[in-house]
């Protein structure tokens, strides 16, 4: 205990003052740099999540806003880009539900069924939709900015839309969507078959060209056959040089002509 005694007895003289001043100096400095240094980094902190989450919010609503534009001229795409459309809206769905913000699963749920009505609408509304797409956007963007009031907002649009879909009217909209689904099919499926079937046409259509030249006029038969020979008919020329008849020619011919008596032939006529 005589070492604490000696110490007290120090710490209370006044040769220990200044030490004692600038150990509290020190002690309160670092103690001042260090809260400070953690309302710094909690500061940036804070600013980099707040960036990131807003980030992701904006990259869902710009998802969810492109499926609705893909969705009001959902009748006018191809199947293939139709399965390219759903996959981005589930993806767009699973951003929404993971966001930070109070009501993500409600938001998701009344975007979801707004992106089916703007589906079912495409078939009779087409281009028309922009004004829903519009109002579609400026909701999410308050949802994002407000989130408390959008909730309510949302969960009234929800249970809204469960009763009308108690009405037995739905049972006609249902098979109205299923004829506007077939009729797309059969839009698409048919320009898909004929291919298919123009290739066997086109196959027998080949040995078209060599028939037709087979009924048409027949060709000229060669000259080598021997049962079209070609005829030499005698030209001017040819007749002043041809070889000259023979003299029993002309005497047979001189006969032919005589009228002197003969005793072959008789008197001749007077």
């Amino acid at each position: 205990m005589q070492w604490w005694n000696d110490f007290v007895d120090w710490l209370n003289s006044s040769a220990a003052q200044p030490a004692v001043f600038n150990a509290a100096v020190l002690a309160i400095a670092v103690i001042v740099s260090g809260l400070l240094a953690a309302w710094i980094a909690r500061g940036a902190l804070r600013g980099l999540l707040s960036r990131t989450d807003r980030q992701q919010k904006a990259s869902a609503i710009a998802a969810l806003v492109d499926a609705a534009t893909e969705a009001s001229v959902w009748n006018s795409l191809t199947p293939a880009e139709q399965v390219l459309s759903d996959r981005a809206v589930g993806q767009a769905d699973i951003l929404v539900r993971l966001l930070p913000i109070k009501g993500a699963g409600v938001a998701a749920n009344w975007a979801g069924h707004q992106l089916a009505e703007m589906k079912r609408a495409s078939a009779t509304f087409g281009y028309q939709l922009d004004p829903a797409i519009a109002e579609f956007r400026d909701r999410l963007i308050e949802w994002q900015n407000k989130p408390g009031r959008a909730r309510r907002i949302f969960q009234s649009d929800l249970e809204r839309w469960r009763f009308e879909s108690a009405d037995p009217s739905t049972s006609l909209v249902a098979q109205q969507d299923a004829w506007v689904a077939q009729q797309h099919h059969e839009q698409y499926a048919t320009p898909a078959a004929a291919p298919e079937a123009a290739a066997p046409a086109a196959e027998a259509a080949v040995p078209a060209p060599q028939y037709a030249r087979q009924t048409g006029a027949p060709a000229a038969p060669a000259a080598a056959e021997p049962s079209f020979a070609a005829v030499n008919y005698p030209t001017e020329a040819a007749t002043n040089d041809a070889a000259p008849l023979p003299v029993s020619a002309f005497a047979a011919a001189g006969d032919e002509n005589d009228t002197t008596p003969n005793p072959r032939f008789g008197q001749p006529v007077g």
